[in-house]
């Protein structure tokens, strides 16, 4: 038997993620509050690597953040804040507006007060003191799935959006060929349909065009 060759799916690639942390600059060794969130920070960057996760790099949440994000394309982003929390988010929740992508969270802030509103901007996951290695690959497997799932809703309803206002723009073509050329129904329709076919577009597109030329002529 000939070897197969087998193409890697996209899917078994590990995932290319960014991580987004102020920057942690220790300017006074006792200070025992900045060593604990730098440690904290190293050791989430350390349970990626761990677990097999392709951490691309690791950015400031500033302006910059969008044309940074753009250039590297992850498949996730992950803000690692405390205090400033909200206001990474902020930053992050602009920066992917226009190109969504699953967003953890993970603090060891207890305030929970803002988790409403970072799951409402669009965060797959908010995780409070969930640092442990063995803990990031269920929780991250979990914030992807739960991202593609809301993905394909909103394409479902948009989808379903679309071809409400398909239905509408045909039948309003077919009401004025009804009543401009006293065909029935059925007829109407088949003559849009055999004319999209003649023309090889859409009958939506036929519909639209017939409606456009009737309002131009009036």
């Amino acid at each position: 038997m000939n070897p197969v060759s087998i193409k890697a799916s996209p899917s078994l690639q590990p995932l290319r993620i960014v991580v987004i942390a102020p920057e942690l600059v220790i300017s006074d060794p006792t200070d025992a509050y900045a060593i604990s969130q730098a440690e904290r920070s190293r050791s989430l960057r350390i349970g990626l690597l761990e677990n097999g996760f392709n951490l691309v790099a690791v950015l400031p949440a500033d302006t910059f953040l969008n044309e940074r994000l753009t250039q590297l394309q992850p498949d996730m982003i992950i803000v690692d804040a405390e205090s400033q929390a909200r206001d990474a988010l902020e930053h992050v929740v602009v920066a992917t507006r226009d190109a969504r992508r699953p967003i953890v969270m993970f603090t060891n802030d207890n305030d929970t007060s803002h988790v409403k509103d970072a799951v409402a901007a669009g965060v797959s996951a908010y995780i409070v003191a969930g640092l442990s290695s063995d803990r990031i690959r269920p929780i991250l497997d979990v914030a992807m799935a739960r991202f593609q799932h809301e993905q394909a809703l909103r394409q479902e309803l948009a989808d379903t959006k679309v071809e409400l206002q398909d239905r509408k723009i045909i039948d309003r073509a077919k009401g004025m060929l009804m009543q401009r050329q006293g065909l029935n129904e059925q007829a109407a329709y088949d003559k849009l349909r055999k004319t999209a076919m003649d023309k090889s577009l859409k009958v939506v597109e036929v519909a639209q065009r017939m409606l456009d030329v009737a309002e131009l002529l009036g």
